[in-house]
């Protein structure tokens, strides 16, 4: 849907409400209350120096929302995205952490120019290529893939392996060297904040690190040899352009395609729910570029790809935002706090930090999501076993694009085996049903009524017409074949062949075939490719049941 400009705030600026001021006050100081502690763990994760989750929520909220099109998407680094770049851009870099920090901002960069290739071809069914079915699976498996890279930070060991199952396999074998008082403060960080389930859109995490901050300078535990954040640099990102060659741009190229398409598939489902639910339209082509200026903007402040999370929008959401001002509000507050206050998280244990990001992504393994597909469709199930299993064998990146994949064989899969309903009727009345879900209708005499309840294209064109010919060799006494294309919204060269493959076929036994009930579309390419010389044109428009009615009567 276009709802507005290429420059969304003309829209929400004209329709602002001196009241809608303080909401969005509140809501920016929330969400950079909940930012700090979220942004710190993220750029742990992703193997970052600490500030520069930071500069994600800053510099991302500030080009979100310029030109992005919801009003309540908060912008920044997630834990997916995070695991993606830990992942792949170790490899590239070589133990540079120079240069790992370059790569990181290039593939921000490449996320940025692959929106803006999207928004110029219009790429926005680009949002269906990952089924919500595959989603859960990926996220399923991201989510345990995630906590387990965290598992080593709460034990106070190494760690260490390639995938989730090496990482297990290393911890396992560990765990006689646990370091009990690291162990000891992530539990009690984990429990305390379970605090969200009773206090939400509060900055329970926030809280969390302050209270660790003021323990660990108590009693003194960087000396005893408890990992701790150490000195985050004041001040502000310096803005550059990220300088790289075409082949290191080439090799993130896969990564740079894996996140944008995450990032967009997550940032529209979320965009579309927050506009649901206040009532206001969004326009999902706008999105590429919203996300684009977003990472463009964090690429400039030498930062990493960023997207809109669920989490932080929630946070957003609840605390009132009623347009993207609150993010600017949420960028100027992380702003001061660069500026002046980043001396107090030199002590933040490590292990507050994994115990942030464990606390946040095991939400991302939906078991009863999980479970009603089992109850309801075990295609379904599988596909995002699939998807589960590929994320915690492969990893985040490659795992995203076998999902993507899956999604795409699954939906062909169902396109290519379509329903074709045999029609007869129902007892006392003139109306005429498929015989596999109403057993007692009566079929009748001579006639074999049939209903694709697909479009007829390429795909399943010659299975429709193999479900419909081994029906009339079943039935010797047939005399009149009826097509019903109501249910059939499109038809491509494949199904008009088949249509006329199956006229001949019918025509070859003595056996008269009609169509009939074909939709405006359908009708056009039909009477293009000559069907009307085989078949009579006028009965195109009818209903099935007259036409049965006629034949019954007749």
């Amino acid at each position: 849907m276009r709802s507005h400009g290429i420059f969304p705030p003309t829209r929400w600026l004209a329709e602002y409400r001196a009241d809608w001021l303080r909401c969005d006050m509140i809501a920016g100081v929330t969400l950079a209350a909940y930012a700090i502690p979220v942004s710190l763990a993220y750029a742990a994760l992703a193997g970052m120096p600490p500030q520069i989750g930071i500069y994600g929520y800053m510099l991302g909220g500030i080009g979100y929302a310029l030109l992005g099109s919801s009003r309540q998407l908060a912008v920044g680094p997630t834990s997916a995205i995070s695991l993606m770049i830990a992942a792949s851009v170790g490899g590239l870099a070589a133990g540079d952490a120079l240069r790992y920090a370059q790569i990181a901002s290039v593939a921000a960069l490449g996320v940025a120019a692959l929106c803006l290739i999207a928004w110029i071809f219009r790429l926005s069914m680009l949002v269906r290529l990952i089924s919500d079915t595959i989603l859960v699976g990926f996220k399923a498996g991201a989510g345990l893939t995630i906590i387990m890279t965290q598992l080593p930070s709460l034990f106070g060991v190494a760690g260490g392996g390639r995938n989730f199952f090496d990482r297990l396999f290393v911890l396992v074998g560990q765990l006689g060297g646990v370091h009990w008082i690291v162990l000891a403060i992530g539990l009690v960080a984990i429990l305390l904040l379970q605090g969200e389930r009773l206090l939400p859109g509060r900055p329970v995490g926030l809280a969390v690190v302050i209270l660790s901050i003021v323990v660990a300078t108590a009693l003194g535990l960087p000396a005893l040899g408890i990992p701790v954040t150490g000195e985050i640099p004041k001040g502000l990102p310096s803005l550059a352009m990220p300088t790289f060659g075409l082949l290191e741009f080439d090799e993130l190229f896969p990564l740079a395609a894996g996140i944008m398409l995450l990032a967009y598939v997550e940032g529209v489902a979320g965009a579309r729910s927050f506009a649901a639910r206040h009532g206001y339209p969004i326009d999902v082509r706008q999105e590429f570029l919203g996300l684009g200026a977003a990472n463009l903007a964090v690429a400039l402040g030498h930062g990493y790809p960023v997207a809109g999370g669920l989490s932080q929008s929630a946070v957003n959401d609840q605390a009132g935002a009623k347009t993207p001002l609150a993010l600017i509000i949420c960028s100027a507050t992380l702003a001061i706090c660069l500026l002046f206050l980043t001396g107090i998280l030199t002590n933040l244990p490590k292990a507050v930090l994994a115990a942030i990001v464990c606390t946040a992504v095991y939400k991302l393994v939906d078991i009863a999501a999980l479970m009603r597909m089992w109850r309801i469709s075990r295609i379904d199930f599988y596909a995002a076993a699939i998807a589960l299993v590929s994320v915690l064998m492969l990893g985040i990146l490659q795992g995203i694009l076998l999902a993507t994949l899956a999604s795409i064989f699954l939906l062909l899969a169902r396109a290519s085996q379509p329903n074709v309903a045999i029609l007869g009727r129902l007892p006392g009345t003139g109306r005429y049903a498929d015989s596999a879900r109403y057993p007692d209708v009566e079929p009748l005499a001579g006639v074999l009524a049939f209903r694709p309840e697909a479009s007829l294209l390429y795909i399943n064109a010659e299975t429709a017409m193999e479900n419909v010919m081994a029906k009339v060799r079943a039935s010797p006494d047939t005399k009149v074949v009826v097509c019903g294309l109501s249910s059939s919204p499109f038809i491509d060269l494949a199904g008009v062949k088949m249509l006329h493959d199956l006229h001949g076929e019918l025509v070859s036994r003595g056996i008269a075939f009609q169509i009939v009930g074909a939709r405006g579309q359908v009708r056009d390419v039909l009477q293009a490719d000559g069907l009307a010389e085989k078949t009579d044109s006028a009965n195109w428009t009818r209903r099935m049941d007259s036409v049965l009615d006629d034949l019954r009567k007749g």
